[in-house]
């Protein structure tokens, strides 16, 4: 039986990041094997617009209110339930959300139709990576809360790395029941080349914020050129650090050797030609982008956190430090420089994990199965 399932994401998918570009390809995949599918989200001008009264099933939000990021946060539901009321008519076998908020306003809205949930990243930590909230109070206390709602209001509850699983497990009934699926790539967007550059080229991509830890990267790329190394670093991506990192890579003495690019549409198409991708994030749940860099033949350097340390086995697909530590990511970017067949087989490794686990045959696979447990149908 071919289903009707509906993709709920929160951002459009044109909005860079991995989930928005990621969910297309699924729904193509599905399409070709004559599967109906639909992306669904809310439109940035869509703001303001619902009225109607929010409450949960597993907690009370108002020991909340007042809080602006929980305002916002439960305005936000109110204006996605709004959108869907609006938009959505027509009757579909699984829904399939990739937001907390998509989930909860598709349970409201359609409580009879499966549901099924893929928690890809989490909201609180990012703003207490970003320093934007404290640990332990109002807005961390309702935004962890929401992990046992989406429990309730799901038939499947699903994350992207083992480490997001055991971080969700302290926030619900049954840890056990949660699956973890990687994302899923489809290998044939990536073609590696082989390049010799002379100076090594180091590239790093994510949205430009503190808990990406790219002044740390900044500051190992001064004692680089301290040491006498050339190199190049290619910073892909936007957002508000751009301007304080420029400064700092002023300061540092080291502006001339980073080109930053913005916001950059398909860089798998010239990544290939670069030796290094290094990102050394304070947290990922999964951490797309190193699978991608894999699958265009760099060599990996990464943290030791999350999702990171699950695509990175040390000094057999990659390097991990420790994070925030300037030297031992330094030294990890002058090994991989300074040593072309070593960054050979790192690359060579890192490749062939990320074509065997991330897959995104496997990922459709495995996704088929679940969609047909949750509609309740067997495969003919």
């Amino acid at each position: 039986m071919d289903l009707n399932v509906l993709q709920a994401l929160f951002f459009p998918p044109e909005q860079p990041g991995g989930v928005s570009s990621m969910v297309p390809y699924i729904t193509d995949r599905f399409t070709r094997m004559g599967w109906t599918m639909e992306l669904f989200s809310l439109p940035k001008r869509v703001r303001g617009k619902g009225t109607q009264e929010v409450t949960f099933h597993t907690f009370d939000w108002r020991v909340f209110q007042g809080n602006p990021i929980v305002e916002k946060y439960i305005q936000t539901i109110r204006d996605y339930e709004w959108w869907t009321k609006l938009r959505l008519h027509q009757t579909v076998h699984v829904i399939h959300a990739h937001h907390p908020i998509a989930a909860i306003v598709m349970k409201r809205v359609f409580p009879q139709t499966p549901l099924i949930m893929t928690v890809h990243s989490s909201y609180e930590k990012e703003l207490l990576l970003n320093e934007r909230i404290e640990a332990g109070g109002t807005e961390e206390q309702f935004l962890t809360s929401i992990y046992g709602e989406l429990e309730f209001v799901t038939n499947r509850l699903m994350t992207v790395s083992e480490s997001f699983k055991s971080y969700m497990s302290n926030y619900v009934s049954e840890p056990q029941r949660i699956i973890v699926l990687p994302n899923g790539f489809d290998v044939k967007r990536f073609k590696p080349m082989a390049h010799d550059n002379a100076v090594p080229q180091l590239i790093t991509m994510c949205r430009l914020v503190q808990a990406k830890g790219l002044d740390i990267l900044l500051r190992a790329c001064a004692i680089l050129k301290q040491r006498g190394l050339p190199f190049v670093l290619h910073v892909i991506g936007d957002g508000p650090m751009r301007q304080s990192l420029e400064e700092l890579a002023r300061e540092l003495g080291v502006y001339d050797e980073i080109i930053f690019y913005g916001y950059t549409l398909h860089p798998e198409e010239f990544m290939p030609f670069f030796d290094i991708f290094v990102l050394p994030s304070k947290a990922e749940s999964f951490g797309n982008v190193f699978a991608e860099a894999a699958l265009c033949g760099l060599a990996l350097i990464g943290t030791n956190v999350g999702g990171i340390a699950e695509q990175i086995e040390h000094g057999v697909n990659g390097l991990l430090t420790p994070v925030d530590d300037v030297e031992a990511l330094a030294n990890a970017l002058e090994q991989v420089m300074v040593d072309p067949s070593f960054r050979y087989e790192l690359s060579r490794s890192a490749l062939g994990k990320a074509k065997k686990a991330y897959s995104l045959h496997k990922v459709i696979r495995q996704l088929k199965a679940i969609y047909m447990e949750a509609a309740g149908v067997t495969e003919s």
